[in-house]
């Protein structure tokens, strides 16, 4: 009897040790894959596997879609269509350290979204992302009935499924306005905001047009408060503009309905010493930096938007695209895009590097 006691409790104990040792390898296999349900303290971005942190790799399975196919790409990204001659930058695919991106798939994406209204909100690197997003949809669903209004703002309805996909320029997200003294860039004010009500997903981006002086600067003096100034530090100015965006968000936005991303700061490649490369720039560039860290380090504005996120109450998910993007200093236009003549290095060639941006959009959500 003592025996056969022994015997069923060691059987009982074996079992028990095997469906721990199952509950402990889901685990693991559940922590591998990026978790994008948990917060990071602070830095409000994508968690679990970070998925900022890798390098560049050739995949031959890229580009997701030609530009000649895809009718959302205006002449400024068409870097094919105006004469770039080489092809190996749409070649590369961004590899986290620690996981794997999942593809892109438009259909599971319109599908996921169906009925709902998603806006990009911002300067035209938005419309760089917008154009980017439309184009990798399109070439899953290319059968897909869609109508496009190109007035203000513009958008595109995937009309099988519902969903229609807009973009509000806004080089500020604050307000530009004109007052008697002239054009009057306003850090307290966000009337634009009254757009971007009744959306399910709203991505921000700003900075680019924070650093522009003389004959680009667009505004003539800037408003804070009662105060006007003929200019002021850039960085203070953005940081004072970027917390009016941060309290519209918690002021108008209902999580339950809305997810909320911020666009991090995109980099620019005029300045080659900042790749140990003092004469050149983006022109002529035909592959990544090797490695995960650039040797300027961050822009910043990105410790701005880092820090003015994390005091943001309501959840706002960092795209935190800065460090990837600047080890793409092949990727700009240059000299081959349809509408800005001499060298770009702010924007983005399509296809090219906000398809990545897109994917990290779709592996957050």
């Amino acid at each position: 009897m003592v025996y056969h006691f022994q015997a069923f409790i060691s059987r009982f104990l074996q079992v028990l040790l095997v469906l721990l040792l199952l509950s402990l390898e889901q685990q693991v296999s559940a922590e591998q894959i990026y978790n994008v349900s948990t917060l990071l303290r602070g830095r409000k971005q994508v968690s679990g596997c970070n998925l900022f942190q890798g390098k560049w790799v050739l995949d031959p399975s890229y580009p997701f879609y030609d530009s000649s196919n895809c009718p959302f790409v205006e002449p400024e990204f068409d870097c094919q269509k105006y004469g770039r001659p080489d092809k190996q930058y749409l070649k590369y695919a961004w590899k986290p350290d620690s996981c794997d991106l999942p593809r892109f798939d438009g259909n599971q994406f319109l599908k996921r979204w169906s009925g709902k209204k998603i806006m990009l909100v911002g300067d035209s690197l938005s419309q760089n992302m917008w154009e980017s997003l439309l184009c990798m949809i399109y070439a899953s669903v290319p059968n897909a009935k869609y109508s496009w209004k190109k007035d203000l703002p513009s958008s595109v309805t995937f009309q099988d499924y519902g969903v229609t996909i807009l973009v509000y320029r806004t080089t500020f997200l604050v307000d530009l306005v004109k007052e008697d003294v002239g054009r009057v860039l306003n850090l307290g004010s966000i009337q634009g905001g009254n757009a971007w009500r009744g959306m399910d997903m709203l991505i921000f981006n700003t900075w680019h047009w924070w650093t522009h002086t003389g004959q680009s600067q667009p505004w003539d003096y800037i408003r804070d408060g009662a105060n006007l100034y003929k200019d002021m530090d850039r960085l203070t100015a953005f940081n004072k503009g970027l917390n009016t965006w941060a309290n519209w968000v918690e002021l108008n936005v209902d999580p339950t309905k809305t997810k909320v991303f911020f666009q991090g700061i995109s980099p620019t490649h005029y300045q080659g010493r900042e790749w140990n490369d003092p004469k050149k720039t983006c022109s002529g560039q035909a592959e990544p930096l090797s490695g995960s860290t650039y040797p300027a380090g961050a822009p910043p504005a990105t410790a701005v938007v880092n820090n003015v996120i994390s005091k943001i109450k309501k959840p706002v998910y960092l795209l935190d695209i800065t460090t990837l993007s600047q080890l793409r200093k092949d990727a700009h236009p240059s000299a081959y895009s349809g509408e800005h003549s001499g060298n770009d290095c702010s924007h983005w060639c399509l296809p090219g590097l906000p398809d990545t941006w897109n994917q990290l959009l779709y592996a957050a959500l």
